[in-house]
């Protein structure tokens, strides 16, 4: 592949940024790379310590004063099973017990939000490899989750549609598992 810079070199980094669930690659020679900042010098490698760390260690720059209520009470947060501060887990990253979780839970969304784009939900995805029921199952489970939206909305006739592809899915199902 191609420099997108400069057009000569083989571009030998790749970057890839995801802002809103938008990803936007770059790829650049080593040279063009260094010339536009992308990467620093190797006496200010940036370490994935450095980077994990960074995600936890964040407050809310437009509110200040919440910021630092909120820093004051995760100084004092402290888990009583292993008794873990919540400091001490942002500075290692990982926790000491299952009690942590719960211990933490408040404080755990916005940095899923920053790690996954901001998503705080995991669905996960499906091998393409694998059965086709647990494919089709996690799509009846989305389409439902759509249906509850129209009929809150009191979008009937876009409701009946999304239930009539429910209807669908499963009776393409049932008949597979006849077969079988």
């Amino acid at each position: 592949m191609e420099c997108q810079e400069c057009n000569e070199n083989v571009a030998t980094l790749h970057f890839a940024k995801v802002i809103n669930g938008e990803k936007t690659e770059i790829h650049v020679c080593e040279k063009c790379a260094k010339e536009k900042g992308y990467v620093n010098n190797e006496e200010e490698a940036y370490s994935l310590h450095d980077l994990l760390s960074g995600l936890f260690n964040f407050d809310s720059a437009s509110y200040p004063n919440q910021a630092a209520m909120d820093t004051y009470r995760k100084e004092q947060l402290k888990c009583e099973k292993c008794g873990m501060t919540y400091q001490d887990f942002t500075r290692i990253g990982k926790f000491g017990c299952a009690s942590c979780y719960d211990t933490f839970s408040k404080h755990l969304n916005p940095i899923f939000r920053r790690v996954h784009s901001g998503n705080t939900k995991h669905d996960g995805k499906v091998p393409k490899r694998t059965s086709s029921a647990l494919y089709q199952k996690k799509k009846v489970d989305q389409l439902k989750e759509k249906l509850k939206a129209h009929i809150e909305k009191e979008e009937f006739e876009e409701a009946a549609m999304v239930r009539d592809k429910i209807k669908a899915i499963e009776k393409s199902h049932n008949q597979e598992g006849e077969g079988e």
